[in-house]
C-alpha cells in the first residue's frame, strides 16, 4: 500500500462532517423566533411503527426507543435534502463541539484512510501518540479499550467511529494494533490518554525568515487570541509577505472569518448574508495591522464556508491571488439550537454571498493559479503548493508595491 495514494481532506477527524458542523455564526444577526408556528406534524404513523416493531420485531431488545426518536429525528432533517441542516444526538454533537473548542480527551493523531484502511495521517506533536512514536502511514488494525470493554476490528470502520473509540477520559488507556509497511508484522500500542490541545493557527517562516506562512485549521473558539498572537510575532520581524494557508479548513465561527478578513482589508464590505426577510452586509469591524502587506492565499477541495468567505473576500477586494485547488463550495450559514438531552438541531438560515454578491454554493472557488497537491515520498515534508505559492508571492511583491483595496 502506497501513502501517495492519500488526498488530505482530511483534518483532525473528517472534513466532510466537519464541514457540516462548522460554518455556521455566533453574533452575527438573531434569527426572528417569532416563526414557532402552530402547525404540529401526525405522529400517529411514527408510533403505529413503533408498536409494530415492538410487537413483531425478531429481536425486541435490540429495540431502544431512544435511537428511534434520533433516528426520526434525523429523517426529518434529511428529507429536506440540505445536507447541512441536520440533527446531531448528544455524543456526535458533543465530538463536533470539542472540534471547534480545539480541546478534548485523546492520544493525538489525524486520521484518514490508505487503500481503504484507517491510517494515522499526522500525530500531533507532544502528544501521547507522538512520544511513543506512531508515525504517518501508520495503519491501524484494531482498536482496544478494556475499560469500556472494546475490542474492534477497523475493517469498514467510518473515521467518526474510530475518532469515538480513540477518544476519552484523560489517563485511561487505549490500545491500537499498528502495522507498519517497514515491519514484518503488526503490533500492540497502549496509550494513555491526555488533554489534547489542536491549535487553530500555526506560524512557519519561509525563505530565511522573509516570508511568513500562517496556517488557519479552522474558525474555532481559540483561534482570535491565537492569531493576534502570531500577527503580534509577524510584526516584530521585516518580513516581505505572507502565505495564508487555509487548506483543508472546514470554516466554523463566521465572525471569526470577518475578524481575520479586517486584518488585511481597510474598510468596506467583507461578506453579505442573505436569509428569508433580507439581506445584511458584514464591514470591516476592527483596524488591522497587516493593511498593505503582500499576501496569497492557500485554499484546496477541504477549505470550505468560513474559510472560503476569508479566501473570497480578500480576492474581490485586494485583489488576492488564491493558489491551489477548488474549493469546496459551502455557501450557507447555520444556525445551532441546543437540546437539554444534548443534542443539538443545526438550521439552514442564510445563505452568504461575496462583495460583489457572487453566490458559490456548490460551486467554489476556482484558483488564480492551479496547482494539485503531489506528495513526496522521498521528503515527507515538501509541500509543492506552498513551494508553488512562495513563487507567486515573491511574483508580487517584485511586481507591486501597495496591495490596495479594490
Amino acid at each position: 500500500m502506497k501513502i501517495n495514494v492519500v488526498r488530505q481532506y482530511l483534518l483532525g477527524i473528517i472534513i466532510v462532517a466537519a464541514i457540516g458542523y462548522a460554518g455556521y455564526r455566533v453574533g452575527v444577526y438573531e434569527t426572528s423566533k417569532q416563526y414557532s408556528g402552530t402547525e404540529m406534524v401526525d405522529t400517529r404513523v411514527m408510533n403505529d411503527v413503533l408498536i409494530q416493531l415492538k410487537k413483531n420485531y425478531l429481536k425486541p431488545e435490540d429495540i431502544d426507543s431512544k435511537k428511534l426518536m434520533y433516528g426520526a429525528a434525523e429523517g426529518m432533517t434529511a428529507s429536506l435534502g440540505d445536507p447541512y441542516t441536520s440533527f446531531f444526538p448528544p455524543v456526535e454533537n458533543a465530538r463536533s463541539k470539542e472540534d471547534l473548542q480545539g480541546e478534548f480527551g485523546g492520544v493525538g493523531i489525524q486520521l484518514g484512510f490508505i487503500d481503504n484502511t484507517l491510517a494515522v495521517m499526522t500525530p500531533l506533536k507532544d502528544t501521547p501518540a507522538f512520544k511513543a512514536g506512531i508515525k504517518a502511514g501508520d495503519f491501524i488494525l484494531k482498536i482496544t479499550d478494556e475499560k469500556k470493554n472494546i475490542s474492534k476490528d477497523t475493517s469498514g470502520m467510518k473515521v467518526e467511529d474510530a475518532v469515538d473509540l480513540i477518544r476519552g477520559e484523560k489517563g485511561t488507556p487505549v490500545t491500537l494494533t499498528i502495522f507498519r509497511e517497514s515491519e514484518k508484522k503488526s503490533r500492540e500500542v497502549t496509550l494513555v490518554r491526555d488533554v489534547i490541545n489542536v491549535p487553530s493557527t500555526e506560524l512557519e517562516w519561509l525563505d530565511s525568515g522573509k516570508v511568513a506562512l500562517i496556517r488557519v485549521n479552522k474558525f474555532g473558539e481559540k483561534t482570535l487570541p491565537e492569531w493576534e498572537k502570531i500577527v503580534s510575532e509577524v510584526k516584530n520581524k521585516n518580513i516581505k509577505g505572507i502565505i495564508l494557508d487555509l487548506r483543508n479548513n472546514p470554516g466554523g465561527y463566521l465572525q471569526r472569518a470577518i475578524d481575520l478578513g479586517s486584518e488585511f482589508i481597510a474598510d468596506g464590505v467583507i461578506v453579505k448574508q442573505k436569509d428569508r426577510n433580507r439581506t445584511e452586509v458584514s464591514n470591516v469591524d476592527r483596524e488591522g495591522r497587516l493593511i498593505g502587506m503582500p499576501l496569497v492565499v492557500l485554499v484546496n477541495g477541504g477549505s470550505a464556508s468560513a474559510a472560503e468567505i476569508l479566501a473570497g473576500a480578500l480576492r474581490e477586494r485586494l485583489g488576492t491571488k488564491l493558489v491551489g485547488e477548488k474549493s469546496f463550495g459551502k455557501g450557507t450559514v447555520q444556525e445551532p439550537e441546543d437540546f437539554s438531552d444534548g443534542s443539538s438541531l443545526h438550521v439552514t438560515i442564510a445563505e452568504w454571498l461575496l462583495p460583489s454578491g457572487k453566490n458559490i454554493h456548490k460551486i467554489g472557488l476556482e484558483p488564480d493559479v492551479k496547482v494539485e497537491f503531489v506528495r513526496d515520498e522521498k521528503n515527507p515534508l515538501a509541500d509543492n503548493q506552498v513551494d508553488k505559492a512562495l513563487e507567486v508571492l515573491k511574483d508580487e511583491i517584485s511586481g507591486k508595491i501597495v496591495i490596495g483595496a479594490k
